[in-house]
C-alpha cells in the first residue's frame, strides 16, 4: 500500500466517524498543516492531529495494520509496518557522543525491492544475539523512515518498534531470497560503475593477502579472489576489516553470496567487485526457492517455477548454427500471477511431450531469456528437472 493510500484510508476513517465533516474540509486542513510542518512530519502524523481536533480518535493499531511495500516508502513516514525476508545482517556498532548507544543494520527483501533496516540500542541486540537470522521473515511495526547519505530510504527501528519473527499470518513464498536480486556475473558492465550489486558464485582462485601503509601511517589489508557463475568470472577485491572475515570462507569451489558490493573499473580491463564494510559476504545456501511468473526477469538463472500447463506442447526439430538437429517442445505454463512460454530442449522435449492442459508442473533449474517476439521465456539446460506436481 502506498503512502497516498494510507492518507486516503485515514481520511476515510475520519469521515466514517464524523460524516458531518466534508472531505474538502479535511484536505484543506491537511494542506495547511503541511505548510506549517515544512516537511518535518508525515501526512500520517498530521492527519492524527487533525482527527484529534475533530474529536476523532484513530487507534495506533488502525495505523500499524496498514502495511507498506518497500517500493512505496518515502522519507519522513512514521508508524510504518514493513515485512520482508532477512537477506543480510551486519554486526552491531557502538557510537559515542551526546548520547551513546548501539546500532546494527540488516537488509530485507520483498517483491522487487531491498530495504536497509537500522536497529537502535536494545533492538540491535536481536542481531547480536542471533534472534534475527538470515532467511527469516520479519515484520517491523511502528518504525519510521529516513533518507540516508546516499539518498536512499531506509527504515529505522527504535524502542517503540515491535518485531515479529516468522509471523504465522505471512506466507514465506511471497518473499524472495537474494537469488532473485543477484546480477549474473557476465552481465556486470561499465554502466554499473560505482553502483552496489549482489552476486552469487563459486570461488575459482585465491590470491595472498597484502598489507599496505596509508598516508596517516596506519596499515590496511587487501586480498583478491575470483568468483564465477555459469555466465562469467569476476575479480573480487576485499578491504581491511572484511579480509579476516572473508578468509575464513574461502575455499576453491565454495559457493558465496556477496551482497551490497560496489562495482569498480579494474586496473587493467573490465570491471571488478569490491567488498567493504557495507558488504555482506557469506556461504550461499542453495535452498530451493520458487519464483512467481510475474516476477521473472531476463538473465535470471537457476530458476524454479510451479504452475499449470496453459497450452499443450508443440514438438519440432530445430537446426542449430552448428548444423546439429535438436528436438524442441514449446508450451505455456501459468500461475496466479501470469503466463510464460517454456522451451524444453533435447531430452526435456521427450519428458513434456505428453503433457495436457491443466497438468500441474514443477520446473527446476531453468533460465529466463528473450525468445520469439522478444517475449520472456523459460529455457531448459542440462541440469533442468521437469515433473508433474503430485500435490497438484
Amino acid at each position: 500500500m502506498s503512502a497516498d493510500a494510507i492518507t486516503e484510508k485515514l481520511i476515510e476513517q475520519i469521515l466514517s466517524k464524523k460524516p458531518e465533516i466534508s472531505r474538502q474540509t479535511i484536505l484543506k486542513r491537511l494542506e495547511l498543516e503541511r505548510k506549517k510542518a515544512s516537511g518535518l512530519f508525515s501526512d500520517t502524523t498530521l492527519l492524527r492531529v487533525i482527527a484529534t481536533e475533530f474529536g476523532v480518535v484513530i487507534l495506533q493499531d488502525e495505523i500499524s495494520a496498514i502495511r507498506l511495500s518497500i517500493g512505496d516508502l518515502v522519507p519522513s513516514l512514521g508508524d510504518v509496518t514493513v515485512v520482508g525476508r532477512v537477506v543480510a545482517i551486519f554486526p552491531p556498532k557502538t557510537f559515542e557522543g551526546r548520547r551513546s548507544g548501539r546500532l546494527s543494520s540488516l537488509l530485507i527483501a520483498e517483491k522487487d525491492s531491498i530495504l536497509r533496516v537500522v536497529l537502535w540500542n536494545d533492538k540491535a541486540e536481536l542481531a547480536e544475539d542471533e534472534a534475527l537470522k538470515v532467511g527469516q521473515i520479519a515484520r517491523f511495526s511502528h518504525g519510521y523512515t529516513r533518507e540516508n547519505r546516499n539518498g536512499t530510504v531506509e527504515l529505522h527501528v527504535g524502542e517503540k518498534c515491535e518485531i515479529a519473527i516468522n509471523p504465522e499470518d505471512v506466507d514465506p513464498k511471497n518473499f524472495p531470497t537474494i537469488s532473485r536480486f543477484a546480477t549474473p556475473i557476465g552481465k556486470i558492465s561499465q554502466t554499473q560503475k560505482n553502483q552496489r550489486t549482489h552476486v552469487i558464485g563459486k570461488v575459482k582462485g585465491i590470491f595472498p593477502v597484502h598489507t599496505f601503509s596509508r598516508q596517516d601511517s596506519s596499515s590496511g589489508k587487501v586480498m583478491r579472489f575470483l568468483l564465477a557463475d555459469e555466465t562469467g568470472e569476476t575479480p573480487v577485491v576485499v578491504w581491511n576489516e572484511k579480509v579476516d572475515e572473508t578468509e575464513k570462507l574461502l575455499e576453491k569451489d565454495f559457493e558465496l553470496q556477496i551482497i551490497n558490493a560496489r562495482v569498480k573499473k579494474a586496473l587493467r580491463a573490465g570491471m571488478e567487485i569490491h567488498v567493504d564494510n557495507d558488504t555482506y559476504i557469506a556461504e550461499h545456501a542453495s535452498a530451493e526457492e520458487f519464483s512467481r511468473i510475474a516476477q521473472l526477469k531476463e538473465g535470471m538463472h537457476s530458476v524454479n517455477v510451479e504452475g499449470e500447463v496453459a497450452s499443450e506442447p508443440m514438438i519440432r526439430n530445430v537446426k542449430t548454427s552448428r548444423q546439429e538437429l535438436l528436438k524442441l517442445a514449446t508450451f505455456e505454463v501459468k500461475d496466479e500471477t501470469g503466463k510464460i512460454w517454456v522451451s524444453a530442449w533435447r531430452e526435456h522435449a521427450e519428458i513434456v511431450k505428453e503433457l495436457k492442459m491443466g497438468d500441474k508442473l514443477v520446473i527446476r533449474n531453468v533460465y529466463v531469456k528473450r525468445g520469439f517476439g522478444d517475449q520472456l521465456e523459460l529455457s531448459t539446460k542440462h541440469k533442468t528437472a521437469i515433473a508433474k506436481n503430485s500435490l497438484g
